[in-house]
């Protein structure tokens, strides 16, 4: 059978050759005899409100499609899928909350989330204590998929993957000493270690680790310091709104170092609208290449999502973050289709065959973490891109 490359979709523009397999696309389509007819309910665990409300409103909107394109083809198993999405209010305790309610209230048998990593941590324990598998679209602390937990599966990088895959470009760039500021919780922690680690073995000094609270608006004390520093890089990992007071803030100070954000901590096309000409020259890895979809690894289907997004009036500056809602809720509907079941433990078991060409690459999962314990962790294509005069242009190296 012909590996899939996309979930099966009724757009004229989607025919020529982005269809599933003919024998994965009835297993979609189609139900054993005799099953339940209801729709199949996938949880949603995201912020809604709180810090970042902007992230995970864009998420579930790029859900959205996916569940709605594929319920145009017939669903999963001959039965709709019914998104049932809940605010985790940017809050750990509320994440953890949200997932035992989508479990034992909702009786959803495999859901989406959390955005954030601490969301996330919170929300582990939960999926253990229910056996109920998780799909991971955003976070990225390396803590989510080699703690043991057998019920995470992971499209996003891990900090230690981001890092891997920035350490060729290094000494392209001319690093020579950098210094960190993040946000102070697992997700900014995490990718300022795994960075300082890569960056270390590479021959760059580091410098100062400066942290601060994910609700803070005034940076000038640690970017005071900043300045101070010898050092000619500065790296950020932050939501885009805190990033984006961040850029004001040094152009205000005049601190003209270079700024390379960490992947999964900015949507550009936000920072040029909100932050303007202070974000220019400024560095950013990122996971998706919405302005160049002829250099994604799915151009076709990255195209039709950009169209089908646009089509529904949402701002492009949220496609570097809804398609990772898009991408999660396609391979959930495979696992299950997979599955041919909406029992738990048949979809985290079939997860592990999940194998189709995403919008940022191969969505197949390696195993990570204690043997007999492991989570699975895919590995998504990685780009550094620049914002330079207002427009996102990728950088020779």
């Amino acid at each position: 059978m012909r590996k899939p490359t996309l979930f099966p979709a009724t757009m004229p523009s989607l025919t020529l050759g982005l269809g599933l397999g003919v024998g994965l696309a009835l297993a979609l389509a189609s139900g054993p005899a005799g099953a339940e007819t209801g729709p199949i309910r996938i949880g949603v665990n995201e912020p809604l409100t709180g810090p970042f409300a902007a992230s995970g409103t864009y998420v579930v909107n790029g859900a959205k499609i996916a569940a709605d394109e594929i319920n145009a083809q017939g669903g999963v198993l001959g039965r709709r899928i019914e998104l049932v999405i809940e605010d985790n209010k940017s809050n750990p305790t509320e994440a953890a909350a949200v997932a035992e309610k989508l479990i034992t209230s909702d009786k959803t048998p495999v859901m989406m989330g959390a955005w954030g990593s601490s969301l996330t941590l919170a929300v582990m324990p939960k999926l253990a204590d229910y056996e109920t598998p998780m799909l991971v679209e955003t976070s990225s602390s390396g803590k989510i998929t080699t703690s043991g937990n057998p019920y995470v599966f992971r499209i996003s990088p891990p900090s230690a993957l981001e890092a891997e895959a920035f350490a060729p470009m290094v000494e392209k760039i001319g690093l020579k000493k950098v210094d960190f500021i993040v946000i102070n919780n697992d997700w900014g922690r995490g990718a300022a270690a795994d960075f300082a680690k890569m960056l270390k073995d590479k021959g760059v000094a580091i410098g100062l680790v400066e942290t601060m609270d994910q609700g803070a608006q005034d940076m000038s004390a640690q970017l005071a310091k900043l300045k101070g520093s010898d050092a000619d890089t500065i790296m950020i990992t932050s939501a885009v709104d805190q990033l984006t007071l961040l850029f004001k803030q040094m152009s205000a100070l005049g601190l003209k170092k270079r700024v390379i954000t960490t992947g999964g901590s900015q949507n550009p096309d936000q920072i040029i609208a909100q932050a303007g000409g202070a974000a220019d020259g400024t560095l950013h890895l990122t996971t998706f290449l919405p302005w160049y979809p002829e250099k994604t690894p799915n151009p076709k289907a990255t195209a039709y999502f950009i169209e089908e997004w646009k089509k529904r009036g949402f701002q492009f500056a949220g496609v570097t973050e809804s398609f990772r809602g898009y991408d999660g809720i396609r391979t959930i509907a495979q696992a299950i289709a997979k599955a041919g079941s909406t029992d738990a433990a048949r979809i985290k078991a079939a997860f592990w065959s999940v194998d189709f060409t995403g919008l940022n690459g191969q969505i197949r999962f390696a195993k990570s973490g204690p043997a007999g314990r492991e989570s699975g962790q895919s590995k998504p294509e990685i780009y550094l891109i620049r914002i330079d005069g207002g427009r996102v242009v990728m950088p020779e190296l």
